[in-house]
């Protein structure tokens, strides 16, 4: 064999490996990200919740696990709590108590502005 063809598969065959090694790694990657995607999406996640009104149970801020799966089981029930983005603010999550289902009448001690100007729908 000629030294310029030796060259030329030696090079053929590093190119090859590197490009082998490249591939199956953006493969592997592609693989973990959507195991990774499916399990947040359906199974459940790391969250952080905003706003004072759960306050002691959940702080301001607190980074609390969400899982996803009891809603599809169960359903919602009062005294779950629930996450949701934000109305006023979607990039945050605001975390709330169930405390009437469709249907009920929730009654409280005195007027409060809470109950007039929220409205949630699960």
């Amino acid at each position: 064999m000629e030294y310029g063809q030796w060259w030329q598969s030696l090079h053929r065959t590093m190119l090859r490996g590197v490009l082998g090694k490249t591939f199956r790694l953006v493969g592997y990657t592609i693989q973990y990200g959507c195991i990774a995607h499916c399990a947040f999406e359906y199974v459940g996640g790391v969250v952080m919740c905003s706003g004072p009104s759960m306050e002691p149970t959940i702080q301001n801020s607190d980074v609390v696990f969400a899982e996803n799966l009891s809603r599809h089981f169960y359903g919602i029930q009062r005294g779950d709590i629930v996450i949701a983005k934000s109305p006023s603010d979607p990039k945050s999550n605001i975390c709330k108590r169930v405390i009437g289902l469709e249907g009920d009448k929730i009654l409280s001690n005195s007027p409060s502005v809470f109950f007039k100007s929220h409205s949630y729908v699960a």
